[in-house]
């Protein structure tokens, strides 16, 4: 019996790096590049957003926007948090930014839960390690999108508005 049928999806960085270079940089103090993500942002512990550091952001951004999804969900890209409209000076997200459509640090869309904001890894017991993707854009105009919109309206939206991009990938497992 099959449980969960796998799509095959191309991941927003797969998009990305077809139009746009890695830029900026992007790390947190929480867990580094490849490393397993603090159960504290996660489904297991209290679901925080982890904080994250920017640099490398290019002269011309007009605005900055966040997207996290898990490509190794088994339905396919898993959508856990778009935060868009963000200030090209932001160089810190920090840690636990509220659950609410709009923030001081940016708009916040739907994730794939249906919630609001951030939701962290939470994958199906068992299935192994999962990969899950912070990729900040550096953005050449506004996208002027509402709060709470879909992962994929976002990723309609800032369709050639991208010119550089940073990626922070942690991994989970329960």
């Amino acid at each position: 019996m099959i449980l969960f049928r796998r799509r095959t999806q191309e991941t927003p960085l797969d998009i990305v790096k077809k139009y746009a270079e890695e830029k900026l940089v992007v790390s947190s103090p929480a867990f580094g590049n490849g490393e397993r993500i603090p159960d504290k942002y996660t489904c297991v512990g209290p679901d925080v957003s982890p904080p994250l550091t920017i640099s490398n952001v290019p002269d011309e951004a007009v605005e900055l926007a966040l997207v996290m999804y898990d490509p190794d969900a088994p339905i396919g890209v898993f959508y856990h948090w778009t935060l868009y409209s963000i200030p090209r000076e932001t160089r810190s997200l920090p840690e636990n930014i509220p659950k609410e459509e709009v923030t001081e640090y940016g708009v916040q869309g739907r994730n794939d839960f249906g919630r609001i904001g951030y939701g962290g890894p939470c994958p199906p017991r068992g299935h192994g390690t999962h990969r899950y993707y912070f990729l900040i854009l550096a953005l050449n105009s506004e996208i002027g999108l509402a709060p709470g919109v879909s992962a994929k309206e976002f990723l309609r939206a800032i369709e050639g508005k991208v010119i550089g991009y940073g990626v922070l990938m942690g991994t989970y497992s329960r």
